[in-house]
């Protein structure tokens, strides 16, 4: 699965990579080392011309739900049952989205205990995970909401966890936001991934800053 990750790519490094139509949105950007479910975090969809930033709640809240906190459990959605599944779907078909993250943590029991672990890809450059959105109505609320997408791990993370966000390449990540490709096809394992343990100061959502991503 995919708990909880950060963002500190610069603005204008994101500006250039999707092509925005309203990059005014990534002045807004401040460096986020412990992203939890419920907050919101950056996702690039697709606009009428170019690519759209904007912000969503992590944890998807269906347009059907009768209890948006629904989303606590629907941070996550396995990309091999979507299609069969009635909350993901239809979104499927026209609300795909795109999460940016510079890495992703997991937690591996030892011994009974809990160890954070830290993943980025070799080069540190920004991964591009494949998400689904959705959009909840009420009388006094609207809530726009998204899930992480998830495969099985590749052999390097899966020591760690059997589960990983699925993450998209550069030409994977406008076919994915344009429908062109059912999920099954963009279930993207990197080849190789930097791993490094950090410290339990991270378990909590409520600390942030560098020391968050420190290996120990």
């Amino acid at each position: 699965m995919c708990g909880r990750f950060t963002l500190y790519a610069d603005p204008d490094f994101l500006k250039e990579q999707f092509d925005l139509e309203n990059e005014e949105v990534l002045k807004e950007i401040e460096p986020r080392y412990n992203i939890a479910p419920s907050q919101d975090i950056l996702t690039i969809v697709r606009g009428k011309k170019q690519n759209r930033a904007g912000y969503m709640k992590w944890g998807l809240v269906p347009s059907w739900a009768k209890d948006p906190s629904i989303g606590y459990k629907m941070i996550n959605a396995r990309s091999e049952t979507a299609h069969e599944k009635p909350s993901f779907k239809h979104l499927l078909k026209k609300r795909r989205c795109l999460i940016c993250a510079s890495g992703f943590y997991e937690w591996k029991k030892i011994d009974g205990e809990k160890h954070p672990y830290y993943i980025q890809l070799p080069s540190q450059q920004l991964m591009v995970f494949a998400g689904l959105w959705d959009r909840y109505v009420t009388s006094d609320q609207t809530l726009i909401t998204c899930t992480i997408l998830t495969t099985k791990s590749n052999a390097v993370m899966n020591p760690i966890h059997h589960r990983m966000p699925v993450m998209l390449s550069g030409s994977e990540q406008e076919d994915w936001l344009l429908g062109k490709k059912p999920v099954e096809l963009f279930e993207t394992k990197p080849e190789s991934l930097a791993i490094s343990p950090v410290s339990q100061y991270v378990n909590s959502p409520k600390h942030e800053g560098e020391r968050c991503v420190e290996s120990i």
